[in-house]
């Protein structure tokens, strides 16, 4: 049998494998399976289409329905261009704070799941533990639900889900959905003189943009529902972040690209605001062809996050709580895979360690306060497993 690791050294060794999204994770996927291995808890996996990334969830205690999982994701974003102080790659330790890429969102609640599931086995429960940890949360949470149906069939059914993303220990019981688009505006060149003739991509592109100013508008000037009302800001926002196209300022540009994100308020269907949006792309697609019929817009869907909803009388955030003492109504409008659990069944809940305003950041961190909280949460939960 392994050594018991302390938490700290759990998120030491996990911070330590550079499980950039663009980038594989199973090295960090090996450790952990040979970890949970070592202390006699069989993990299973789940491959993407390539191979080359997996998901990884393992369960303790009886093997029978209605445990708890905790949820995490393995992947990071980049550190290109970031001016750290520090490695990025390398836990430290200084003012009171952990550094490191991850060590925020959200390798340290990763690192105490896993302090977690392995105390689970060897204390023993009544009631069981899993731990879920995805790949891919970071380009659109597309991870998680192939790694969730994949549990559904491997494991006993558990009731709650307490996703970990970093709340500062609050109990947030509703977060805004996503939905995600790369375009791609195909025009035809010619010298910008006789512009007439040809298709400017960019120009043709930029009704789709005006487009989504005018949504964010009348989003924005409409009475919010008491749902929306509870969210910063309350309405639907589009947003585009990235655009790259043409060649020359005298050319009518080939091509355009950019991204078309959506975040949703609760109440509101991803796929209806996705609709509306291939609409307009259909209309603005028909003005280029009518120029020159070789043109066109391509649009690939990214990702389709789901909203988390707040339930009544959540099992989830009952729990949460209860360990946690936190009464407050807590929502937040960034996205994560806790409404794919809701829709698989779960009681859900987010709740974990750390700022969400240090995530993505250079020298990322997460104060050691924070983490030591995560830590009386999880001996709070095990206690109360162990009793159930």
């Amino acid at each position: 049998m392994v050594a018991r690791l302390t938490p700290y050294q759990v998120m030491e060794r996990l911070v330590s494998f550079p499980t950039v999204s663009r980038d594989s994770n199973l090295l960090l996927v090996d450790w952990v399976e040979e970890y949970l291995a070592g202390h006699g808890i069989p993990a299973h996996r789940h491959y993407n289409e390539t191979g080359e990334k997996a998901a990884i969830f393992a369960h303790a205690g009886p093997e029978v329905a209605g445990g708890v999982v905790l949820s995490g994701h393995t992947d990071v974003v980049p550190v290109d261009g970031q001016p750290w102080t520090s490695d990025p790659f390398s836990v430290v330790e200084r003012d009171g704070k952990y550094y490191g890429r991850g060590c925020c969102d959200m390798k340290g609640f990763d690192a105490l799941a896993i302090w977690a599931l392995v105390e689970a086995h060897h204390r023993g429960v009544a009631r069981p533990l899993q731990l879920a940890l995805s790949y891919d949360e970071e380009i659109g949470c597309t991870g998680a639900p192939p790694m969730i149906e994949r549990m559904l069939e491997v494991l006993p059914r558990a009731d709650v889900a307490i996703i970990g993303e970093p709340s500062m220990m609050q109990a947030v019981t509703g977060h805004k959905g996503g939905l995600g688009y790369d375009v791609r505006a195909v025009g035809f060149e010619v010298h910008s003189s006789i512009m007439h003739r040809g298709v400017n991509a960019i120009m043709a592109a930029a009704p789709l943009i005006d487009w989504a100013n005018a949504c964010n508008a009348e989003n924005r000037a409409r009475r919010p529902s008491d749902l929306a009302a509870m969210f910063e800001p309350p309405w639907t926002t589009l947003h585009v972040g990235t655009i790259a196209g043409g060649t020359a300022h005298n050319i009518t540009a080939k091509e355009c690209r950019f991204g078309m994100d959506f975040r949703i308020v609760p109440g509101e269907e991803p796929e209806e605001w996705g609709a509306r949006f291939l609409a307009e792309v259909a209309q603005a697609e028909a003005a280029m062809q009518a120029v020159h019929p070789d043109t066109r817009i391509e649009v690939t869907p990214k990702f389709v996050v789901p909203g988390l909803k707040p339930e009544a009388n959540g099992a989830a955030e009952a729990l949460v709580r209860q360990l946690t003492g936190d009464n407050g109504s807590h929502v937040v409008s960034y996205g994560t895979e806790a409404g794919q659990f809701q829709e698989r069944g779960y009681s859900t809940v987010i709740c974990g360690p750390g700022d969400i305003a240090q995530a993505h950041q250079p020298d990322e961190y997460m104060t050691v306060e924070q983490f030591e909280a995560g830590h009386d949460f999880m001996r709070a939960l095990l206690e109360r497993l162990g009793r159930a």
